[in-house]
C-alpha cells in the first residue's frame, strides 16, 4: 500500500514539475520506450471555433463503370443507384446526430434535373471517352431525388446540394468557358425541392472550376456574378421561410487570386460559404503515398493553403467562412489498401485537426461510400476505421479550438479542443513513428497556480492542467489497426475490433478509464483521443 501511494506521490509530482518547468523533450531509449514529454496547451482563450456539425462526407453521381487506372471501384455506390434501405448505411449516418453530406463532384457539371422540360429528356449518364470526365451529360430522375430525401429525413442528415454550373457557357479565346450561367434548369429543381418541403442545407455552385480548374475553368468575375444570381434565386424561392440556405461556392482548388476576387466581388455578405478541395497525396496510383502520410513534413505542406485562405476571408470584411468541400487525399478515386485502411486515418485525422486550427467550419470527406477512399466499404457498407476516426472526432472534440503544442518528436501530431458536451479537454495524439511508444504528459500555457489562504499550503495549491485533486481520472480512446498492419480495413479500439452487429447497428465506442497522474501512453502507428475533464481550461466554460 505505501509502495503504491509513492508511486502515486512520484507521478503526481512529475506531472506538477512539467507543468511548472516549462518546455520538455522527448528521448527514445533502446527498446523503443520513449521518455516522458509534454503537450503544452494553451487553454485560456480558443484560437478558432468550428461548426457543431464540422465533420462532413460527400455523396457522389458516378457510373458503376467509372474506372481508373484499370480498377472500377465506385459500384451500386452513388447518389443515383445506391440502395438506400442498407440498415448499416442509415445508421452511420444517423450516429452523427447530424451529418452534413454534399451532393456532388465532377458530373455534378453535366448533371440536369428531370423538372418536364421536354426539351432536356432525361437520360443516363453514358462511357464516352470525347466528353468531359468520360461520361454524356445525365439526369436526376425527381423520383429519385424523392427516395434521397426520404433516406436524409430519416437519417437526419443535413444536405449541400452542388448544382451544375457550366449550363450556357460558351468556349473564351482563353480556354475558360464564359457567358452568364443559365440557371433555368437549376432555379426549377430549387423551386421544386421548397415545394416538397425537403430541408436543404446549403446550394453550392460548381464543382473544380476554380482557378486552372479541372476538365473546365471560369473566370472569376463572371462566376461572382453567377454566385449573386444563385443568392436571388435562393432568396426568392425561399421568401416567408423562416431561415434560408447556405450559399456555397466554388467548391474547387485554391487559388489566392481567384479566390481573392471571388471574395471581393460578393462581400459582406452576398455568400455565405467559400469552399476549397484538397488532394495533396497527389494520384491514387501513386507507390508512395503511405511514404507521405507518415512524413511530418509533408502533412506540414497543406497549412499553406488553410493559412492563405484565412488571411483572404479576415482582411476581405467579409462574413464569408471558409469550409472544406471535399477532401480524398488521393485523386481518381484513392488507392484501394490506403485510402481506405487504417493508415489514412493519420492522414485524416491531422487534416481535421490543422484545418480546424485555421478556422476551417466544416470539413467534408470524399466519400461517405464509393471510390477506394469512403468511410464505408463500397460493397459490404461495413465501416472502413476512418469512419470511427470520424466519429469519434464528432462526438469527443468540441467546437473551441485550442493551441497545442508537442515538445518532442515530430512524428507525434497533437490537436486540443475544448470537450464536446463535456467538461474540460480533448487532446487528439497521432503517432507517425512505427518504433517508439511515448508516454505524453499534459501542461498549461499561460496559466498561474491558485494559492490558498494558508501559507503553509501554498507550494501545493490547485495546479492548472490538474484540477482540484491530485488523483483524476481520464477517458481513453486508443486506435491501432487489426494485426499490426497499417492497410489493415479493421481498427482495434482499446484493443477490441469495431464493427456492426448482426442488425447493422453501429458498435458503442467505450474508453478505457485511466488515473490522472500517468502519462498518456501513445504506441507506434497509433491514434489516441484522451478526455481530460478536470484540465483547467477558461476557454471551455
Amino acid at each position: 500500500m505505501a509502495a503504491g501511494l509513492l508511486l502515486k506521490l512520484v507521478g503526481f509530482c512529475f506531472w506538477a514539475v512539467f507543468w511548472l518547468g516549462g518546455a520538455a523533450t522527448v528521448s527514445t531509449n533502446a527498446g523503443g520506450e520513449a521518455a516522458a514529454a509534454a503537450v503544452v496547451v494553451d487553454a485560456r482563450s480558443a484560437i478558432a471555433v468550428t461548426d457543431e456539425d464540422f465533420v462532413c462526407a460527400t455523396l457522389d453521381w458516378w457510373p458503376p463503370d467509372k474506372c481508373d487506372y484499370g480498377t472500377c471501384s465506385w459500384g451500386l455506390a452513388t447518389l443515383l443507384n445506391m440502395d438506400l434501405s442498407n440498415k448499416i448505411l442509415l445508421n452511420a449516418v444517423k450516429a452523427f446526430s447530424p451529418l452534413k453530406l454534399r451532393l456532388g463532384g465532377s458530373l455534378q457539371d453535366v448533371l440536369i434535373y428531370d423538372t418536364g422540360d421536354p426539351r432536356q429528356p432525361c437520360t443516363p449518364f453514358t462511357k464516352n471517352s470525347s466528353a468531359m470526365f468520360g461520361f454524356t451529360q445525365g439526369c436526376l430522375p425527381l423520383h429519385r431525388w424523392d427516395e434521397l430525401n426520404a433516406f436524409f429525413q430519416k437519417s437526419g442528415a443535413k444536405i449541400i446540394f452542388g448544382l451544375n454550373a457550366l449550363n450556357g457557357r460558351v468556349p473564351m479565346s482563353d480556354d475558360s468557358l464564359g457567358g452568364p450561367w443559365n440557371y433555368t434548369n437549376a432555379a426549377s429543381f430549387i423551386r421544386y425541392t421548397v415545394s416538397k418541403g425537403y430541408d436543404i442545407h446549403g446550394w453550392e455552385l460548381g464543382n473544380e472550376l476554380s482557378g486552372s480548374g479541372v476538365g473546365a475553368r471560369v473566370d472569376a468575375d463572371q462566376y461572382a456574378q453567377d454566385v449573386l444570381a444563385l443568392k436571388q434565386i435562393i432568396d426568392n424561392s425561399y421568401q416567408g421561410h423562416a431561415s434560408k440556405p447556405l450559399v456555397i461556392a466554388p467548391g474547387g482548388f485554391f487559388d489566392a487570386a481567384w479566390f481573392t476576387e471571388l471574395i471581393s466581388r460578393t462581400k459582406p455578405n452576398q455568400m455565405d460559404v467559400m469552399t476549397h478541395h484538397i488532394y495533396n497525396l497527389g494520384p491514387g496510383v501513386d507507390t508512395h503515398l503511405i511514404d507521405k502520410i507518415l512524413d511530418p513534413s509533408y502533412l506540414d505542406g497543406e497549412a499553406g493553403t488553410f493559412s492563405s485562405l484565412q488571411g483572404i476571408l479576415k482582411s476581405a470584411g467579409t462574413s464569408t467562412v471558409a469550409w472544406v468541400g471535399e477532401a480524398g487525399g488521393a485523386y481518381n478515386s484513392g488507392h484501394h489498401l490506403v485510402t481506405d485502411a487504417f493508415v489514412f486515418s493519420f492522414w485524416y485525422l491531422d487534416q481535421l485537426g490543422m484545418s480546424s486550427k485555421y478556422d476551417t467550419k466544416t470539413y467534408c470527406r470524399q466519400t461517405l461510400i464509393g471510390g477506394n477512399y469512403g468511410l464505408l466499404n463500397t460493397t459490404t457498407f461495413e465501416p472502413n476505421p476512418d469512419y470511427y476516426s470520424a466519429l469519434l472526432w464528432n462526438r469527443l472534440m468540441g467546437t473551441k479550438v485550442l493551441s497545442a503544442t508537442f515538445n518532442g518528436t515530430n512524428k507525434i501530431r497533437a490537436y486540443a479542443h475544448c470537450a464536446r458536451d463535456s467538461r474540460g479537454i480533448t487532446l487528439l495524439l497521432i503517432n507517425l513513428s512505427g518504433n517508439n511508444t511515448n508516454h505524453i504528459y499534459m501542461t498549461s500555457e499561460g496559466v498561474q497556480p491558485y494559492s490558498t489562504k494558508k501559507e503553509g499550503r501554498r507550494r501545493f495549491g490547485r495546479i492548472p492542467g490538474l484540477g482540484e485533486e491530485a488523483q483524476l481520472i481520464r477517458e481513453e480512446y486508443h486506435l491501432t489497426p487489426k494485426d499490426g498492419s497499417l492497410q489493415s480495413q479493421h481498427v482495434l479500439l482499446n484493443g477490441n475490433v469495431l464493427a456492426p452487429d448482426a442488425n447493422g447497428e453501429i458498435p458503442k465506442l467505450e474508453p478505457v478509464q485511466v488515473e490522472g497522474t500517468q502519462p498518456i501512453t501513445v504506441a507506434p502507428y497509433s491514434i489516441v483521443f484522451a478526455h481530460i475533464p478536470r484540465f483547467y481550461a477558461p476557454a471551455c466554460r
